[in-house]
């Protein structure tokens, strides 16, 4: 993509910004392409991106845009960066406010407002709004990404719409900085007085709101005509609720414009208290059409909200890490599997009776209504069951985006809301229309205010794709306007602004005045919802001239394509933006808070890279910006797990060092540190001599200036110990003494013997840990057997040295076959190291999958112990904290309920903590450059935890326990150490 043809301009004008600028401007070729896509189907690359740091940094800004020499620079603000019509693309400056403008600046519970910077997350704000029982209302599917600002200026709504309305609803004060560089404060006025209040305004503010007002109090009737009467009408430029009989309030024209008026910096919204009593009755249909149908005997009783899903959200879900938690929900019944639509139904009340009398009402109600067949029905009671179950509907998006082959679902017709009493026909012809079209489909949305989101599946590098895209939309179009609906009913209207004439129709010229009077020159996102009056010749951008993500994608070489896997199909839904620092996804992003370094960010740059690489447009610079990104990488896989569309960037990054070291010169450590697995049993024999010269000084230093190693593990006092002094037996490389005793299969779980699979850190430098774990299966009855020690490659992968390790991995596969083949069960101690068995050798080829299964010591235990109950239970001591790893808590979310199974078979009680990653991931945390990044993540979510509850605070991951005892000084058990105390 060539660069703006205004670049000289624009460097002139950051120039001069930067000679008095608090915050960051980079125009660095990598920000510029992470900046480029959103979650929409376009891509336009930004000149540059800045970071103000406060408002003042914005007023510099608008007022340096506002001289004549600068009149073609343009520029857009972004929050999240998760629309899905390009509202915050553009090839000029993008402004993004959610790296350093995210503070609370107040909370009042007794007024129940809370006054926010622009770049505040909303989950952010609620979890902050929790303790006073408060939370601000309008509800996202993006919630835990989506910034006020963003949501200000695309007028967000969602769920429960029809009881809370849209974000303007809530929105009292706004601070918006116009082109001027002037402070535009805005709130409600009266209409009887407002020439008064504004006295003290300037005078450009002034004249804005006079214009203002004339234009709205003289054009009544056309605006009455014009805007559709919906509970999702048109937002931005809200002309029928700036003026009314009482009030006049400019924060309806801002709310919604998509920073075509101006930037808002700042907002005081209004709170709500938290329902008190909540309920989800989920109904499955055998049709989607019914679903849709249901929605009028549904809201007769006045449900807080009704969502619906079709079946394909439902079984994509049922392969994901949320299905976990709400496969109860669903059952797995005959009618079950017949359902083709759900609709969640939410229920509130001030009491418990009085919600369980109104779930009685309710059921009756829909019993008498015999218009639809209802197949199942369930209840989900409790804020964490409703969570759950909401966490399903909110990643419909990203689910939608996992199905298999190349037509992935593409968002550009779907969020149009229509009147909610014609849905079911509307949403009828609208399937008509795809099925012309050849098109499949997935839908989900909020029956309640009408509004249904469609995605076609279409393969947008196919060259017939923007033709099939635009002929789809103008259908679209015509439909929805036939029934009296919108376009645009929840996402904004961004770079589908060509159809605004449309639906505002006679209002149209009136939205241009009001343009004109914010942005007279067509600088602020320009060519979205309206051009200025003052500018005839300004022309909104057309779907057809917008380049589309899909044009940079075919020019990569199919085989890359399909080598680099799911991180191809990145749909830029934003889930690694996560704002909670007790999760896991994504560490690097959290504590840089750069795109760059997110998953979205790596996979945009990586997809770039191979591009230019096929192209043989590739450039050291830039080249070299993609390894940095990368290298920030913990690998820690959480993305893999938690991303919709399971993006693993790890897995990228190892193929992208494979290819890059072909070309540049490797570091000494990475040599190291790959190999550390195969040095290890090498270096036993004189582990004390090892010990001893890594605590001294010279060696110290010689490692960090060498090896650029800040430390390197010690080997434990009982890493030589003799395993079978603790009851293990030994296996040499023959596996006769087993397969003599093979069981039926099916019979497994009966077999008094494991194999236990060594990994080098609980063999070698957490010693205990492996020979407690030969304790307690000795307890239960079980023979341990040892299969002889064999590096994984697991550190081969991360570094890049894919040949070395696809050589490793194929030998280990053939012993791991041979041992799978006695019929006794394979486990694994350490779970980042066991997941490599399930993960990195998974074959390319799924026809021709491994025969062996290595477990999870809990994954087994629990199915063991269910059958083998503990004869007797020792009597609750205290509360445990279970720290999972993260690797395993994300690709693995049942493990976490297996072990608090095992911990209540002895009869104690073990409560999973809420954490982000440790900091330490395998080689990461030791790595120099790192350390400051390491500490900095572990500080975010795992000390203040460690420092409250340890010792009771326990660690699966080897990792975890490492850096716990690095930075605090602390030594976390492993669950399996407590078990060995109690379990006789």
């Amino acid at each position: 993509m060539n660069d703006h043809p205004q670049q000289s301009i624009t460097k002139q004008f950051l120039k001069q910004l930067d000679a008095d600028f608090m915050g960051d401007i980079d125009s660095s070729d990598a920000v510029r392409q992470v900046y480029s896509t959103d979650n929409s189907i376009y891509q336009l690359k930004p000149q540059a991106v800045i970071y103000p740091k406060n408002t003042n940094d914005i007023q510099k800004i608008l007022s340096l845009l506002v001289l004549e020499q600068y009149r073609e620079v343009v520029i857009t603000a972004r929050g999240g960066g998760t629309g899905t019509n390009g509202q915050s693309l553009t090839q000029g400056i993008v402004i993004d406010l959610s790296r350093h403008m995210n503070q609370i600046l107040q909370i009042d519970p007794v007024a129940r407002t809370a006054t926010v910077q622009a770049g505040v997350v909303k989950d952010q704000l609620n979890a902050a709004l929790k303790p006073y029982g408060l939370f601000f209302a309008p509800e996202l599917s993006t919630s835990n990404r989506a910034t006020i600002g963003g949501m200000i200026n695309t007028d967000a709504s969602g769920q429960g719409s029809c009881r809370y309305g849209k974000t303007h609803h809530h929105v009292l004060d706004l601070k918006t900085v116009i082109l001027s560089g002037e402070l535009l404060e805005t709130s409600a006025l009266k209409r009887t007085n407002w020439q008064t209040e504004t006295e003290v305004k300037t005078v450009l503010q002034r004249n804005i709101y006079k214009s203002v007002f004339e234009i709205t109090a003289e054009n009544k009737t056309v605006i009455d005509k014009s805007f559709p009467k919906l509970n999702r009408s048109l937002t931005g430029y809200d002309l029928p609720h700036v003026l009314n009989e009482e009030e006049f309030n400019l924060n309806h024209l801002i709310c919604g414009s998509e920073g075509t008026l101006g930037v808002v910096v700042e907002a005081k919204l209004n709170l709500l208290p938290i329902p008190a009593h909540r309920m989800l009755i989920n109904i499955g249909y055998a049709s989607f059409h019914e679903a849709l149908l249901d929605a009028k005997a549904l809201m007769k009783l006045q449900p807080l909200s009704v969502e619906t899903i079709d079946s394909k959200v439902l079984h994509l879900a049922k392969n994901d890490i949320v299905w976990n938690n709400v496969a109860a929900y669903f059952g797995e019944s005959e009618q079950a599997e017949l359902i083709q639509g759900i609709n969640l139904v939410e229920i509130d009340a001030s009491s418990e009776q009085q919600l369980m009398q109104l779930q009685h009402e309710f059921l009756q109600h829909i019993q008498s209504d015999q218009t639809v067949q209802r197949l199942t029905m369930s209840t989900a009671v409790g804020e964490l069951a409703i969570h759950h179950v909401y966490a399903m509907r909110k990643r419909a998006v990203g689910l939608l985006g996992n199905v298999q082959g190349e037509k992935r679902p593409q968002p550009f017709v779907e969020d149009t809301a229509v009147p909610p009493e014609h849905l079911a026909d509307y949403i009828a012809e609208f399937r008509a229309l795809l099925d012309r079209e050849h098109l499949d489909y997935g839908m989900f949305g909020h029956v309640d205010a009408g509004v249904l989101h469609v995605r076609p599946l279409m393969d947008m590098k196919d060259p017939n794709a923007l033709a099939l895209m635009k002929r789809v939309t103008d259908q679209v179009v015509e439909l929805t306007h036939r029934y009296h609906g919108v376009l645009w009913g929840e996402h904004g209207k961004g770079l589908r602004s060509e159809y605004a004439p449309i639906f505002f129709g006679e209002s149209y010229p009136l939205i241009q005045k009001i343009k004109a009077l914010f942005d007279p020159y067509n600088q602020l996102n320009p060519g979205k919802i309206a051009t200025p009056a003052s500018k005839p010749h300004a022309q909104l951008i057309s779907i057809t001239e917008v380049p589309l993500r899909g044009e940079a994608d075919r020019q990569i070489a199919p085989q890359d394509w399909s080598e680099f896997g799911s991180t191809m199909h990145c749909n830029g839904n934003g889930a690694c933006f996560n704002y909670d620092l007790d999760d896991p996804m994504c560490p690097s992003y959290k504590v840089t808070r750069d795109r760059i370094h997110s998953p979205k960010g790596r996979a945009t740059l990586v997809k770039e890279w191979l591009r230019r690489e096929q192209t043989q447009q590739q450039d050291q610079i830039f080249e070299q910006q993609v390894y940095d990104a990368l290298h920030g990488c913990l690998s820690c896989k959480s993305c893999s797990g938690q991303c919709p569309v399971k993006v693993d960037i790890p897995d990228v990054k190892a193929k992208f060092l494979h290819r890059y070291f072909q070309k540049n010169k490797r570091h000494i450590r990475d040599h190291l540190m790959s190999r550390l697995e195969i040095f290890i049993p090498k270096l036993s024999p004189v582990s004390a001599i090892y010990n001893l010269l890594q605590k001294f000084s010279p060696m110290i230093y010689l490692q960090r200036k060498l090896f650029k190693l800040v430390d390197i593990p010690l080997f434990h006092p009982q890493a030589k110990a003799d395993l079978a002094r603790y009851g293990a037996i030994l296996l040499g490389s023959d596996l006769s003494q087993l397969t003599s005793h093979r069981l039926d299969q099916g019979d497994c779980i009966t077999d008094k013997r494991v194999i236990i699979v060594q990994d080098a850190f609980t063999r070698y430098f957490d010693t205990p840990v492996l020979l407690e774990t030969i304790t307690v299966l000795k307890k239960i009855g079980i023979t341990p057997y040892i299969l002889p020690f064999m590096p994984n490659g697991k550190p081969l992968h991360v570094h890049g040295f894919l040949n070395q390790f696809e050589q490793l991995k194929q030998r280990n596969i053939e012993i791991l076959n041979q041992a799978a083949a006695t019929g006794v069960p394979l486990l694994g101690i350490d779970p980042a190291m066991t997941l490599v068995f399930r993960q990195e050798y998974l074959p390319a080829d799924m026809a021709n999958k491994a025969q062996y299964q290595v477990q999870m010591l809990q994954e087994w235990m629990s199915q063991y112990l269910q059958q083998h109950p503990l004869n007797s239970k020792c009597k609750q001591q205290e509360k445990y904290f279970l720290a999972a790893h993260c690797t395993e808590r994300t690709q693995c979310p049942h493990s976490v309920h297996q072990w608090k199974s095992i911990f209540a078979q002895c009869g104690l009680e073990l409560e999973e903590l809420a954490l982000g990653c440790c900091g330490m991931a395998g080689t990461y945390g030791h790595e120099a450059e790192h350390r400051e990044l390491s500490l900095k993540i572990y500080a975010q979510s795992w000390q203040s935890k460690v420092s409250q509850l340890s010792p009771r605070v326990l660690a699966t991951g080897y990792s975890c326990r490492t850096q716990v005892k690095r930075v605090d000084e602390k030594q976390l058990l492993h669950p399996i150490q407590i078990l060995n105390q109690f379990i006789t």
